[in-house]
């Protein structure tokens, strides 16, 4: 089968790309390559997904193009004929969109629609939308279950909601199958580099103390990357998850100045963290309810947040380039 992976130049995306080719599926990746972090970095996934699928049977083919421009669109999904769409594409970044409210509703909101009518017109078997713990908002009770009221306290939180309820409304009048996962702070090789382990390791393995927005209380449910696309991989045989929203999480969290503690042991680091101002649009608490997965997609995330850890610093070790421009 053929899979359309969009976003496949991000950090969810490269590594979606690699496990669907591993699975034997041929997959089109499109990104536009914009530059809210470098787009080098996302250029470097391109190319390992290249080199990935040379080795094997199946197909990898990269598309420049925006989610926006339906043309575009309309001549990827001619030229291909998906029956999968993975749809990882997103204006991301609560702190950015605080800034910057207009740009997560244009991408997240109306890109989502344009290629939910698009997978429509063109016989899409399933379309997996990627959302997130930021529609909760703050806590009225832990952990999120699916059913924890919606109040987002972002731009990027009310565009993740709307684009979940789009792809219920076109699940139910128009019979397309569709499923929207909500990611909890996704982390792992290659995560984007404003992220905060990405951070506090490149700072403690400089030699620079971790730097905590707040006073390190909050808490946060952190999802290896591998756990989210071994979600994403068994929603193409459950049926019975079709037309649903599911959380995908650790099932534990941490809080940020345990997490900075656990990354200065881990590097050896002989400092303590500096504190500053809270940002606008951070919740306090994010810790997911995973039953429904469990029950529905058999899921069982295989990471806890030390082993994880420890395996992006291995990783971090041995590709510190990774973040650099080297051309």
């Amino acid at each position: 089968m053929k899979a359309l992976i969009t976003g496949s130049a991000g950090f969810i995306g490269s590594h979606l790309s690699q496990r669907l080719l591993e699975e034997g599926y041929d997959v089109v990746g499109i990104d536009n390559l914009n530059d809210y972090y470098p787009s080098f970095i996302k250029k470097k996934n391109v190319e390992l997904c290249n080199d990935f699928s040379r080795n094997l049977d199946s197909k990898f083919n990269f598309v420049e193009g925006d989610i926006l421009n339906q043309s575009i669109m309309e001549e990827v999904f001619d030229e291909f004929n998906f029956e999968l769409v993975f749809h990882q594409a997103a204006q991301a970044g609560v702190r950015y969109s605080v800034e910057n409210p207009i740009e997560p509703n244009n991408i997240n909101v109306n890109g989502t629609l344009n290629l939910l009518e698009t997978s429509r017109k063109n016989d899409v078997r399933l379309f997996i939308n990627a959302s997130s713990s930021s529609v909760y908002g703050e806590t009225k009770y832990l952990p999120f279950d699916e059913k924890h009221p919606k109040t987002p306290k972002s731009p990027y939180g009310v565009s993740k909601l709307a684009s979940e309820q789009y792809c219920r409304v076109f699940n139910e009048l128009y019979d397309i199958n569709t499923v929207s996962l909500r990611y909890f702070t996704v982390y792992g090789p290659r995560m984007r580099p404003d992220m905060a382990i990405s951070n506090f390791v490149r700072r403690c393995l400089n030699n620079k103390s971790p730097i905590i927005y707040g006073n390190g209380k909050q808490t946060r449910d952190f999802t290896y990357i591998q756990d989210v696309t071994k979600a994403n991989i068994e929603l193409i045989s459950k049926k019975e998850a079709q037309g649903e929203i599911i959380n995908i999480g650790s099932g534990e969290n941490i809080s940020i100045k345990k997490l900075a503690k656990e990354i200065i042991k881990e590097t050896n680091l002989e400092k303590e963290p500096i504190y500053s101002e809270k940002k606008k649009g951070d919740v306090k608490n994010t810790y997911a309810d995973i039953k429904k997965a469990k029950k529905l997609i058999n899921y069982e995330p295989k990471f806890g947040i030390k082993e994880g850890i420890k395996k992006y610093i291995d990783w971090y070790k041995k590709n510190k380039d990774w973040y650099k421009n080297n051309k």
